[in-house]
């Protein structure tokens, strides 16, 4: 027998008053069965990956449109953190704070996208005046 009999056993799913080690972000489990493939078990995250990837071979043709599927991609990635209750390795740190980070990021890149020159889609008017006042 090795030394791992000789430890207590937990009795309890609760998280100890004192840790002693990092603890598991709240639906950080695999997202299908232990049976499945690698792939399978992760396909929320390699699904923003994925469309991620998508995003940055779209910016090589077109830029506004590849920027938009990457803040897409990322918009989508807070929705699943969101709705499905085991996201595997999509899940960082609590739920809250992944949705508000995958939210947030990918809603200031739609808006950059958007603003991007020429020709933007979107125009802040005080920013300009922003711009000049730091810029003097």
């Amino acid at each position: 027998m090795g030394a791992d009999s000789s430890a207590p056993r937990r009795r309890t799913r609760r998280f100890p008053v004192l840790t002693r080690d990092t603890a598991r972000p709240e639906g950080g489990g695999r997202a299908a069965g232990g049976d499945a493939p690698a792939p399978y078990r992760q396909w929320p995250l390699l699904t923003v990956l994925a469309g991620t990837g998508a995003g940055l071979l779209i910016v090589l043709g077109e830029m506004r449109l590849g920027v938009l599927v990457v803040g897409g991609s990322l918009l989508a990635g807070a929705v699943l953190r969101r709705v499905v209750p085991n996201v595997g390795m999509l899940a960082v740190r609590s739920r809250f704070t992944d949705m508000l980070t995958y939210g947030l990021l990918g809603s200031l890149i739609i808006v950059l996208g958007l603003m991007a020159q020429p020709r933007p889609v979107l125009e802040i008017p005080f920013l300009e005046d922003v711009i000049r006042y730091l810029v003097r």
